[in-house]
């Protein structure tokens, strides 16, 4: 028998996916497990070879499918209250969200997958490498929609403070709560390798650099060769061009 939590945790996915009327109190038909599986190994790339896997290998599989087949998002209204999101916005991106990923967590290889595509001229791996690791708050090798969410709707409706924190997080790439010269220019190589070698006008190859250094002789205040949280917010809400750029998604959604 199902526990309470567990029916709640159902009843909120189905609202957030407009599956089933709280009015009426139709359910959903059932689901296809055969489709399910499917698409939950289109999402494992051990799985994409032609040999058959051994019995753990396949053990193992369905451990991991139970698992995140098992996985419910947040109910709709607590989601409202972490975000800046309405009910039919969440349901919405919950909708898109779903086709994506079905089993409702992304790993990072299929995220990388994802956002290739966005970028078809260009290597997005690394950089899509650091936004995935800014996604997944847990640290646990997966965005659910939660992550997705919270994080999105920081970046499209958050305060100016809110956005720049988010960023300083993702720049600050091992978590120490300063940006060192080599994690700016980890960051600078992969947005320069995403946007590709046939953008115009034609980028140097000391381009990174150049801007690294523009980077540290405006944010380094005292000139220690780190980049603390206090001195990004104070140089980057002083900076107009910043700050216009901070409202660039503002009415995306």
């Amino acid at each position: 028998m199902k526990s309470r939590s567990q029916d709640q945790s159902l009843s909120d996915s189905r609202e957030l996916d407009r599956s089933y009327d709280p009015l009426t109190g139709n359910p959903p038909s059932k689901p296809n497990k055969k489709t399910i599986k499917q698409r939950f190994l289109k999402l494992l790339p051990c799985c994409q070879s032609d040999s058959s896997p051994s019995i753990n290998q396949s053990n193992e599989i369905d451990e991991s499918e139970r698992s995140i087949v098992r996985y419910r998002p947040e109910g709709l209204d607590r989601l409202v209250q972490k975000t800046n999101f309405n009910k039919k916005e969440l349901q919405i991106l919950y909708r898109g969200f779903k086709n994506e990923c079905p089993t409702g967590a992304v790993n990072e290889e299929t995220f990388k997958g994802i956002y290739a595509q966005f970028f078809p001229l260009g290597d997005s791996n690394m950089y899509a490498h650091f936004l995935f690791e800014a996604f997944d708050t847990h640290n646990n090798g997966a965005v659910n929609f939660e992550d997705f969410v919270v994080s999105l709707s920081i970046i499209l409706r958050g305060s100016i403070t809110d956005k720049l924190n988010w960023a300083f997080n993702m720049y600050d790439l091992n978590k120490d709560g300063c940006i060192t010269r080599e994690e700016m220019t980890n960051i600078m190589h992969s947005i320069y390798d995403m946007m590709g070698k046939y953008t115009y006008p034609c980028m140097k190859d000391d381009t990174p650099k150049d801007h690294v250094d523009s980077f540290f002789q405006k944010m380094d205040k005292n000139n220690d060769g780190v980049v603390t949280i206090e001195e990004f917010l104070e140089t980057c809400q002083k900076d107009e061009n910043i700050m216009q750029s901070m409202h660039m998604f503002d009415n995306v959604i």
